[in-house]
């Protein structure tokens, strides 16, 4: 309950942040006034131009920042509990990077064109798919998957993702497409509006609610694959379930917002100091505190050298590398073990 209504007041005072300052009151005020039923009864004390501030252009950028911050922290929550390491996340595994080869595919090539206004989406999740897969296969041979065997597979598939990405762009005939792609390669919810926001949504709470459904097979993950089967766990469908949802959630995230990085990373982790880890808990606890850190990493990004803005995956790399080195010294960084 305190971190819904931090998450409240953060939404609040970023939207009234800004080189044209809001009154707080004309916030919720505007909201009610759009909510059917209710508009009628609530003064409209705003001008048309504080009206285009709030309405379509912050509020809708704020809640993105709210949608990928929850999705962020939900796939880091997946991915750790898949590979059993807390130094997982999409980013640094390369699963970002491979949704970014699909995304980028669709914005300069136009594929996967036969999805339609689904193109962006569907690029981005058989990327990140196809990445995760290869991730994991490469980290488990010669054995079970290690904390460094893990992270040089991902170390070297988001290498050669990153450089199929740049070969791509290198070779594309649009020059303010490239523009484009390499702003939104670091992250941003620059474009944000409110018909962007549906997919991501639903996917959200989707991917929320089938692990959550799942947390007792979350948690007996955790132990190891043998403590699991012991438990009655199905490894290799469930397995297959992590990929899935991991893939789609990660895919649609970097179709709206471009390759943010860390996010998935930190929240998981400090939530886990916080609750434990339960996944009952560490799931809804991570997405509030991923989407009150997201909210404001943009509100820094936005404020920092305005009238420019920074690219969002700038604020949260300042925050998320220093916290990564510090997660590789302590001793006891992989769940299962020492690691080693």
């Amino acid at each position: 309950m305190v971190l819904v209504m931090v998450l409240v007041v953060s939404i609040t005072l970023a939207i009234t942040m800004g080189s044209v300052p809001i009154e707080t009151a004309k916030v919720w005020k505007m909201a009610l006034w759009h909510t059917p039923f209710l508009g009628e009864s609530i003064e409209t004390d705003w001008t048309k131009a504080e009206h285009t501030i709030i309405w379509d252009i912050r509020f809708p950028r704020v809640l993105l920042g709210v949608i990928v911050g929850a999705g962020l922290s939900v796939v880091g929550v997946a991915i750790q509990a898949l590979v059993r390491n807390s130094l997982a996340d999409p980013y640094i595994l390369g699963v970002s990077s491979g949704a970014s080869v699909g995304a980028t595919l669709v914005i300069l090539f136009g594929a996967f064109s036969l999805f339609g206004q689904f193109a962006l989406s569907a690029g981005a999740f058989v990327g990140s798919l196809i990445s995760v897969v290869l991730i994991f296969v490469l980290s488990r041979i010669g054995g079970q998957n290690s904390t460094v065997r893990l992270l040089m597979a991902g170390i070297a598939i988001s290498a050669v993702l990153s450089a199929v990405t740049s070969l791509i762009i290198f070779s594309a005939p649009n020059e303010h497409g490239i523009r484009s792609v390499l702003f939104w390669m670091s992250g941003s919810l620059a474009g944000a509006k409110w018909d962007y926001l549906a997919i991501p949504s639903v996917v959200v709470l989707l991917v929320m609610l089938i692990l959550t459904a799942h947390y007792r097979s979350l948690n007996a993950m955790l132990l190891g694959e043998e403590s699991a089967r012991t438990l009655g766990v199905h490894i290799t469908r469930f397995r297959r379930l992590l990929f899935l949802v991991t893939a789609l959630l990660t895919g649609v995230i970097v179709a709206i917002s471009g390759a943010i990085g860390f996010v998935g990373l930190m929240m998981p982790h400090i939530v886990r100091a916080l609750v434990g880890s339960d996944h009952r808990r560490v799931l809804p606890v991570s997405a509030l505190l991923g989407a009150i850190f997201l909210v404001w990493a943009d509100v820094i990004a936005r404020l920092a050298f305005a009238p420019e803005e920074l690219p969002i995956g700038i604020i949260t790399a300042l925050c998320g590398g220093p916290f990564f080195l510090w997660l590789m010294m302590r001793s006891s960084y992989s769940f299962g073990g020492s690691g080693k």
